[in-house]
């Protein structure tokens, strides 16, 4: 009923107003105590963020002194940057309108935030199934399948459960093609993303669900799912109390990912022997060459009418990131939207490094989707990380989305996606910030 104000509305008009007059004050305090010079005190800042940039690049692309120099200019830049404000008197407002800016946007985010909410496909009702059969890695996560008991609790609701040792653990999709043919008709996996791909593939290919036990250490594919990745023993629910959701598989190369695959810097690095027993060291040691081009192939990437040659990294994702998300890619909105998403970074200078400041508009980044693409080089095989394991692959690479390939059991309740953070619309927290009445919703 129009001019009844809920609670919930009541409490989203008031955090955009909060964040319009901290906006507004941050600005006006700027103006008022500084003048233009508040443009200057801006400029600075920038610079230097600029600055730390372009020597981080050269500490990662250099060795020795060189790497030195950098280091240290890296961390002079920001600090010279403080000296400045603190000599011209003005640091106090700088903070101050430093806080009155992440205060606006805290409350900009909430505002807009309570327009969306976790989501979870509700999916097709389905019978439990009558012979699952879930492979179980007891090393992955640090325990998980030992420490929430998944064997115990999965053979109590009647599955057939298959420890992966280190003899078995190297033919996983072996197991699964066996235990299909003494006539399961289900598989699952506790474990990692990459051993999840390796089912996931043989459920796709005899058309049986498939349930992702988040028993891993990130967890990224159960975390795009919607599933309880604090405690992976709830997904089990999915054997007696499941939901039926059709998602995409990529592949690359015709492996199967459910996830990613990564090209170029950190698919080469991986491959060291030393990598695995002093990742710094090695990651130090040999990304100079690597992002010179001196080691490593040289990559180019096709998607279309869009072709990117030299760049030193590629990630090709099963659906795409969201646009905006800096921590590692942390998630995807959908997993059924038949293609793939494509995130290229090409860095050969300094001035490039600091041009990665502007995001996904910088001039060395490029981020698009497309059904299919191909990644070559100029050598007959380039190293591919597929879902976390290190792979070599005969080039050129052909990576593809398979839309609505597998089909994922889920427990009926679970957490959901969480929503993405909103793009900070000023117009819109206008529109909530107005008055009942006067052209905002009222509930």
């Amino acid at each position: 009923m129009r001019g009844v104000v809920t609670p919930g509305r009541a409490g989203q008009r008031w955090s955009a107003r909060l964040a319009i007059v901290a906006g507004v004050g941050a600005t006006v305090l700027l103006l008022s105590v500084a003048g233009l010079r508040s443009l200057v005190l801006v400029a600075m800042g920038m610079a230097g963020l600029a600055v730390s940039a372009a020597a981080g690049w050269w500490a990662l692309s250099r060795r020795g002194v060189a790497r030195g120099v950098a280091l240290v200019l890296a961390l002079l830049a920001p600090v010279a940057v403080l000296v400045s404000y603190v000599a011209a008197r003005l640091l106090w407002l700088v903070l101050v309108s430093l806080a009155l800016w992440v205060l606006a946007a805290a409350a900009g985010w909430a505002a807009l935030r309570a327009d969306a909410v976790a989501r979870a496909s509700p999916g097709r009702p389905v019978p439990p199934p009558e012979r699952a059969c879930l492979l179980m890695n007891p090393r992955s996560g640090g325990g998980k399948v030992g420490r929430f008991g998944l064997r115990e609790k999965a053979e109590a609701l009647g599955a057939e459960v298959l420890l992966l040792d280190a003899a078995r653990h190297g033919d996983v999709a072996g197991l699964a093609r066996d235990a299909l043919a003494r006539g399961a008709d289900l598989l699952g996996v506790a474990g990692g993303d990459g051993t999840q791909a390796l089912v996931a593939a043989v459920a796709a290919e005899h058309d049986v669900p498939f349930v992702v036990i988040p028993a891993g250490t990130r967890n990224h594919f159960a975390l795009d799912l919607g599933l309880d990745r604090d405690d992976p023993s709830r997904s089990l629910a999915a054997l007696t109390d499941g939901v039926e959701v059709r998602v995409d598989l990529g592949r690359v190369g015709g492996r199967a990912f459910v996830n990613n695959a990564s090209f170029g810097a950190y698919a080469e690095v991986v491959q060291s022997p030393a990598y695995r027993d002093d990742k710094v060291g090695t990651l130090l040691r040999l990304l100079p060459d690597v992002l010179t081009h001196q080691h490593g192939p040289r990559l180019s990437v096709s998607a279309g009418d869009v072709r990117v040659d030299g760049p030193q990294a590629v990630l090709v994702s099963n659906n795409p990131y969201r646009v905006g998300d800096r921590a590692g890619l942390g998630r995807r909105d959908r997993l059924d939207g038949g293609v793939l998403g494509v995130l290229s970074v090409t860095v050969d200078s300094a001035v490039q490094a600091a041009g990665l400041l502007r995001g996904r508009h910088a001039q060395g980044l490029v981020s698009l989707t497309a059904e299919a693409l191909v990644v070559d080089a100029d050598r007959p095989e380039v190293s591919v990380g597929v879902d976390g394991e290190s792979l070599e692959l005969p080039t050129p690479v052909r990576c593809l989305s398979e839309p609505a390939a597998l089909r994922v059991r889920v427990p009926r309740h679970r957490p959901g996606v969480p929503p993405a953070r909103p793009r900070l619309d000023w117009r819109r927290l206008g529109t909530l910030a107005l008055p009942a009445g006067r052209g905002s919703p009222a509930g």
